[in-house]
């Protein structure tokens, strides 16, 4: 007998014990979904009846009830470097982008949780071009099976090709919450792709109670957008400090560090010239960093080379400066990394990622009235050198 008509469950958007839930709905037991999940995340297989040692009668109501759907490829791109780029499909006049990042001890996926931005960073083409929609568990886990299972099939290998996975595509991770767990959760799991609590980071620009509540309920690895060390600047750049300034968000990151995998927060600063690249600039984030009595060990400052773009109105620091920085904050007992551009020829690297959004924020108008100016006119950009660890 069939099941009565309802629409089809993507099983992509469901974690493991939502798998379970939906497998007793048809009557079956647990092992059941886990050997569904295992079907679907380590073997990539979208067609029921490929299912093989699946009962007969849970592949037909399977196939009345559910689908695995991928987002559609509108295109990809792929760097001189190795780094490639997926524009999925999301509907409604919106493409979201993923990126892939091969290096020699890791390949890290860079996955996106919203079709644009409503942070709106200065420095961000992402958030100049405003935001439409949260992603579904679906679209932001499916970014993940994609990947990982084109290139297993591109590359011929059975294995685990991607290590690492970074919430670092377009959005505001924390925004969206409720999609966003049961993504990070599927990634985690044995039965599903695996991964390391260590090797899974959310990046956040700084929204408090949802760190706190990321922290109780799937912690992962954080990384911090702070790019400023002051809030009258971090305001400009990074508009939710208004909301959430500075005193509050590193009370947070302290907060997480009790349950993080890892016993560092990871810092991510733009380097933008004449904006947030001075020497002063490096003594307030050495004196805000190595505050609440906790030294400088339990943070890492990953210095990011801005990526322009002509509505920014901003510039990258020359290399000079950037090394000059750096050296400043290595020398108070701050890890600092220099980080390497990747994928920047396909506009691919950090702050790049814009795909199509159907902007529901009217971002253009509001970035143009709170334009950024240099204190200074800028020297020339110059080309930054390869990745460079420098310890205390």
């Amino acid at each position: 007998m069939s099941l009565p008509h309802t629409e089809k469950t993507n099983l992509l958007g469901l974690d493991h014990e939502a798998l379970v839930a939906f497998c007793a709905q048809l009557g079956e037991k647990r092992f059941r979904a886990t050997q569904l999940f295992r079907w679907v995340h380590q073997r990539g297989v979208a067609d029921f009846d490929a299912m093989s040692d699946l009962a007969k009668s849970l592949r037909g109501k399977l196939k009345e009830r559910a689908l695995v759907e991928a987002l559609p490829v509108l295109a990809e791109q792929v760097s001189r470097d190795g780094t490639i780029k997926w524009l999925f499909d999301v509907g409604g006049g919106n493409a979201v982008e993923a990126v892939f990042i091969p290096e020699k001890d890791r390949a890290t996926l860079c996955v996106s949780s919203q079709a644009g931005c409503a942070i709106g960073c200065r420095f961000c083409s992402t958030g100049h071009q405003g935001f439409s929609r949260n992603l579904t568990s679906a679209e932001i886990l499916g970014q993940l099976w994609y990947a990982e299972h084109e290139l297993r099939r591109r590359f011929g290998r059975d294995e685990r090709i991607i290590s690492n996975v970074v919430m670092m595509g377009m959005g505001e991770p924390l925004q969206n919450f409720s999609a966003l767990v049961p993504a990070l959760r599927t990634m985690l799991d044995d039965h599903g792709y695996g991964l390391s609590r260590r090797r899974v980071t959310v990046s956040t620009s700084g929204i408090v109670p949802f760190m706190d509540k990321l922290a109780q309920q799937c912690p992962v690895a954080l990384a911090v957008s702070l790019h400023a060390p002051l809030d009258p600047l971090r305001d400009q750049l990074v508009p939710l400090n208004r909301k959430y300034p500075l005193e509050e968000l590193i009370a947070a990151c302290h907060r997480y560090l009790e349950h993080a995998p890892r016993d560092f927060i990871t810092f991510e600063y733009c380097m933008l010239a004449g904006v947030n690249d001075q020497p002063e600039h490096a003594r307030a984030l050495i004196e805000l960093l190595s505050g609440h009595g906790q030294g400088t060990a339990w943070c890492k400052l990953n210095l990011i080379p801005f990526n322009p773009f002509p509505q920014s109105g901003l510039h990258c620091s020359n290399a000079d400066d950037v090394q000059a920085f750096a050296r400043l904050l290595t020398d108070a007992g701050l890890v600092t990394t220099v980080r390497k551009t990747r994928g920047d020829d396909i506009d691919a690297a950090c702050g790049q990622l814009a795909g199509e959004v159907q902007d529901r924020t009217r971002a253009v108008i509001r970035m143009q009235k709170s334009r950024i100016a240099p204190a200074s006119a800028p020297a020339a950009a110059e080309p930054l050198p390869q990745s460079l660890e420098l310890k205390a």
